[in-house]
């Protein structure tokens, strides 16, 4: 399925793209993420497990059980925080 990936902060400036459109077989979001990782490089090193990263499908906070839909966007950001 084709969805379009969004990259944000630190984890846009190491893989060195805001966004990508995105060919996969993942059925849900840990699926694309471990897609990602695998890819090795930037994107394994940004996404990595044990990191922390979150993750919102169609502009909302979800969790890595989500399903993923055709045309979807799926945005990674690292948590922020305020002040």
């Amino acid at each position: 399925m084709k969805v379009n990936v969004k990259y944000f902060a630190s984890i846009r400036e190491s893989i060195g793209t805001g966004s990508e459109p995105l060919d996969t077989t993942a059925a849900t979001l840990g699926a694309l993420r471990d897609e990602l990782i695998a890819r090795g490089g930037a994107h394994a090193e940004s996404l990595a497990r044990g990191r922390a990263v979150r993750v919102a499908l169609n502009q909302v906070m979800s969790d890595e059980a989500t399903p993923l839909t055709e045309g979807a966007e799926i945005a990674f950001f690292p948590p922020v925080t305020g002040g």
